[in-house]
């Protein structure tokens, strides 16, 4: 079909409007300076309480001191049957929660981060809060109920039991911040954000029929005008993470030059870029490393070297981004991971709950990885928890989940219902593995609805 420069032209201006981590204030994953891996994770933890207790204590007093049930400053000095709240942080130990150790006999002293496996509760956990002063164990119905995980800053009432645990009869949280006031969306007309993840290309089959596809219908030349034209009002695409299947380094070593050759591993990287950069010559490219990509493990994964994308970075639409990370589009802040910390968090549930609902929950929680470093490997910070919302995104997506799915997440009240007097809410959306959907997410920038688009054989 001849193309239409008119139709799936993109203008300048949609290059200006896509902003990257760090630009116009945007809250950064980079780990600058000398990377140390040697500290303890206590100073995390630490960070955490630190920022997150004065404002679930805020949450929590406007909530509970109206019945005029009084805090207790420290989890160990709550005494009797009497109704009062404390403010720690969740620890969850069972049985079924992966050990490190295991992980390092296991592997001969290379130790896998990226655990997977079924629950991490069982019948043998103990749920806890702890603070400064110690911990205490938490029990009830209430808490049977409760989305929780590792690592939450929570404020729980309740009362302590004959038996010195905390009987959980209602918890709150810090709850969602209030948008960043200087960045406001200003789109008027239908503008999109194509959203894409879990390519998964392998050595034997770098890039598939429905990929090649996809190129096609991002770039507009595929389908009909009417498509093209609508192909081209996207004016970025995201692909969050899962880009590649690597093989597996030796292990140990070896002299075998068979086992040591990447040559094949360095020419499924080239094709990827080939491919990419197909797209990024079209539209604003942004590129998340996920789990499997040629990138760190652990959270917050830095981006992908540009020197990969030999093809792509001649584009300066073309962004290797970390994981997680913040994009702005047209004034609209999007957050996004490529999905290791809602996977993470899959392993506490014990209702059923959807990625869609865990993602919102995080931002409720005030942030995106509780779970590190418990369950989830993340760098060993010291000054900051970067994974503590400072300000509430317009989008929140999550990359290589198992199906599509889009929610509203809006501001918690002290009551306990919904409120937008300083937040007016995140559109969450899940971005399905597209080897095994191949489907897309369209986001319009306008009204932050979602649509689904399936390449190629259903």
């Amino acid at each position: 079909m001849t193309e239409d420069p008119q139709t799936i032209q993109r203008t300048q201006q949609a290059m200006l409007d896509t902003q990257t981590p760090g630009e116009n204030g945007l809250q950064s994953f980079r780990i600058s300076g000398r990377r140390v891996y040697t500290r303890q994770f206590d100073q995390l933890y630490y960070k955490r309480l630190d920022e997150l207790k004065p404002l679930v204590l805020d949450q929590a007093k406007r909530r509970w001191d109206s019945t005029k049930v009084k805090l207790t400053p420290k989890v160990l000095n709550v005494e009797g049957p009497s109704l009062t709240y404390i403010v720690g942080t969740i620890f969850i130990d069972s049985d079924a929660k992966p050990s490190t150790l295991d992980e390092v006999e296991r592997t001969h002293w290379i130790a896998d981060p990226l655990v997977t496996g079924g629950k991490y509760r069982d019948s043998s956990e103990t749920v806890h809060l702890e603070d400064e002063s110690g911990r205490i164990r938490l029990v009830g119905k209430e808490l049977a109920k409760a989305t929780v995980a590792s690592g939450i800053v929570a404020a729980v009432l309740g009362a302590e039991t004959p038996t010195g645990e905390f009987d959980v009869a209602e918890m709150c949280f810090a709850g969602m911040p209030p948008h960043d006031q200087s960045l406001t969306p200003k789109q008027t007309e239908d503008r999109y954000v194509a959203f894409v993840s879990g390519f998964n290309a392998t050595i034997e089959q770098p890039v598939t029929l429905e990929m090649q596809l996809l190129a096609e219908y991002i770039v507009g030349n595929l389908g009909t005008s009417d498509t093209q034209k609508a192909c081209a009002q996207i004016v970025q695409v995201v692909v969050a993470g899962g880009l590649m299947e690597l093989p597996a380094p030796p292990l140990g070593h070896t002299e075998d030059p068979k086992v040591n050759d990447r040559h094949a591993a360095a020419n499924l990287v080239a094709q990827i870029d080939e491919y990419l950069a197909d797209i990024a010559a079209s539209v604003p490219l942004a590129v998340m490393p996920g789990k499997g990509d040629p990138a760190d493990v652990s959270i917050p994964q830095q981006p992908i070297n540009r020197h990969m994308f030999f093809q792509c970075r001649q584009y300066s639409g073309f962004a290797s981004t970390t994981n997680p990370a913040w994009l702005s589009v047209d004034g609209v802040e999007i957050l996004g991971t490529a999905g290791q910390n809602i996977d993470d968090l899959k392993h506490y549930t014990t209702n059923g709950e959807s990625a869609c609902l865990l993602a919102a929950e995080s931002l409720r929680w005030r942030h995106i990885a509780p779970t590190a470093p418990d369950t989830l490997w993340c760098y060993p910070f010291t000054e900051r928890d970067p994974f503590i919302l400072e300000h509430s995104p317009h989008v929140y997506f999550i990359g290589n989940q198992q199906a599509a799915d889009a929610a509203w997440a809006a501001a918690e009240s002290a009551g306990g219902g919904s409120e937008a007097a300083d937040c007016t809410g995140t559109r969450v959306l899940t971005v399905p593995v597209f080897k095994d959907s191949h489907q897309i997410v369209l986001l319009n920038l306008r009204n932050m609805e979602c649509t689904t688009v399936c390449i190629g054989r259903k």
